[in-house]
C-alpha cells in the first residue's frame, strides 16, 4: 500500500483513497503507541520507540514514515526475493541442480538473488552540505538517489553483472542492504527466511516450474511481482 500507484496496482483508485488508508495506517498505528506509552518497556519495536530517548519525541509522520520503512523493507522485498528466486533458477536449470545435490550452496543462492534481483532500486536522500563525490558537485539540500540496482550490475566489481551466478566468488559483496551505519538491521532475518524456505522446498518438490509470464509491480522503487504463475513437481 505505502508503494502502490493509485489507478494502476489495483489496491486505491485515487490519490485521495491512497491519503485516507495511509491517514488509517497512522491512526492504527497511533493507538499501539499510545498503548505502549502505558506500558514498561516490552521487547516490540513500538515499544522500543516508545521509551527511546531519541525517538520518543517523533512527530506523528515521522513516526507513519519510519513503520512504513520497515513494513516495506521487511515485507516487499523479502516477498519480491523469494519470487525472484523461483524465476532465476527456472531459468538456470542447470544451477537449480546444483544446491539439489548440494543444499550448503543454499546460502549462496539467496545472496546472489538478493544481488541480481536487487528489491528496492533505490534510496533518496539530501545532502547537508557542499561536497564533491565522483567529480561531480553536490549543493547543500540537493536531492541524491543512490542506485542499488545500479551498483550490483557494476562492471568494475562484478563479472558479468548481468548474469545469475550462484558460484560467484564475491556474491556476497551487493549493496542491496545498504552499507555502512545505513546497513538493513533485517538483513539476517530476512536471509533466515530464504534459507528456511529453499530448505523446505527441497525436500518438498522435484522442481517450480514457472508457467507463464512474471507480471512486476508498477514501481520505480520496489522491484517486486504482482503474480507468477507456478506448477509444484512433488519429490517422487
Amino acid at each position: 500500500m505505502a508503494t502502490t500507484i493509485p489507478g494502476q496496482e489495483g489496491m486505491v483508485a485515487t490519490e485521495e483513497e491512497w491519503q485516507t488508508e495511509m491517514l488509517g495506517c497512522l491512526q492504527y498505528s497511533t493507538d499501539l503507541w499510545n498503548q505502549r506509552a502505558k506500558e514498561p518497556q516490552k521487547n516490540d519495536f513500538i515499544s522500543r520507540l516508545v521509551h527511546g530517548e531519541a525517538t520518543r519525541d517523533m512527530d506523528p509522520m515521522e513516526y507513519l514514515g519510519n513503520l512504513l520503512l520497515l513494513i516495506v523493507g521487511g515485507n516487499d522485498t523479502t516477498r519480491s526475493t523469494m519470487t525472484s528466486s523461483v524465476l532465476c533458477l527456472d531459468k538456470n536449470p542447470s544451477q537449480f541442480a546444483d544446491i539439489k545435490t548440494d543444499a550448503a550452496l543454499i546460502p549462496n543462492m539467496v545472496s546472489e538473488t538478493i544481488r541480481w534481483q536487487t528489491p528496492l532500486a533505490h534510496m533518496r536522500r539530501r545532502a547537508l552540505e557542499d561536497t564533491v563525490l565522483g567529480g561531480q558537485t553536490i549543493r547543500e539540500g540537493d536531492k541524491v538517489v543512490m542506485w542499488y540496482v545500479s551498483g550490483n550490475r557494476d562492471e568494475r566489481f562484478f563479472d558479468r553483472p548481468d548474469d545469475y551466478d550462484i558460484h560467484r566468488e564475491n556474491l556476497r559483496k551487493h549493496l542491496s542492504f545498504g552499507f555502512g551505519i545505513h546497513r538493513c538491521m533485517g538483513n539476517r532475518v530476512a536471509e533466515m527466511q530464504l534459507y528456511t524456505l529453499w530448505e523446505e522446498i527441497l525436500k518438498r518438490f522435484e522442481r517450480i516450474e514457472v508457467a507463464g509470464e512474471a507480471q512486476r509491480s508498477c514501481s520505480v522503487f520496489v522491484k517486486g511481482y504482482k503474480s507468477m504463475p507456478v506448477v509444484l513437481h512433488p519429490q517422487r
